[in-house]
């Protein structure tokens, strides 16, 4: 028979305590480790590292770093949709204007007397700033809207050699029509983007564009 033990010391406690600990830890990451490697994969499984989506300008922008590597064609990830986009919105506003008998330049002058509000009035010389036109061309598109009965010339009273151009009821009704009919169809030519991502992008386009305003 061996030698009976001696008295446990604080040490031999603490030493089961340990191998306990371990004991039990060891068994809580054997358990838990299936579960936390399947979330942490299906995690990782959901960053994209490669763009979800692939246009034309993508395959634009390769053919042209192949063939022209020493350039920097990086401004036509930006430039060339917005050209492209461009295109839709005008083939969107065509449309939704000659659904209600409107040519694109009428919209945009009936458009600019709508916006003062009542009585819906402006000077030839307003019109031609708010559409950048000539004043010939201006007085013509006048003309054409007055003989089509949706604009009418009075006199200005501030001034009595100058006239006012008024929009008149049809009119009125023609570029109201007009307007919710294109703001539908801009509204579809936008829906791939949330109204957080709507935002952002009119955030990013008014940097790009506020310099030719202030120069303009």
């Amino acid at each position: 028979m061996g030698q009976p033990a001696g008295p446990r010391t604080e040490a031999d406690f603490a030493a089961e305590a340990d191998s306990a600990a371990a004991v039990a830890c060891a068994a809580a990451i054997d358990s838990a480790a299936p579960a936390d490697f399947a979330v942490r994969a299906d995690s990782e499984a959901r960053i994209p590292t490669t763009p979800l989506l692939h246009d034309e300008v993508d395959d634009l922008v390769v053919a042209w770093r192949a063939q022209r590597p020493d350039l920097d064609v990086e401004p036509m990830q930006v430039l060339s949709r917005i050209s492209r986009l461009a295109r839709h919105l005008d083939i969107a506003r065509r449309g939704a204007f000659a659904d209600h008998g409107l040519e694109s330049w009428e919209f945009d002058v009936l458009s600019a007397l709508r916006r003062q509000g009542p009585p819906f009035q402006l000077t030839p010389g307003a019109l031609l700033r708010a559409t950048l036109v000539t004043s010939g061309t201006m007085t013509n598109r006048i003309d054409r809207l007055a003989a089509a009965g949706l604009v009418r010339r009075k006199p200005d009273p501030r001034d009595k050699r100058g006239v006012l151009v008024t929009l008149t009821s049809q009119g009125r009704q023609s570029v109201d029509a007009a307007l919710a009919d294109l703001l539908r169809r801009e509204r579809v030519l936008l829906a791939g983007l949330n109204a957080v991502d709507r935002r952002q992008l009119a955030d990013l386009m008014r940097i790009l564009l506020a310099p030719f305003d202030a120069a303009d």
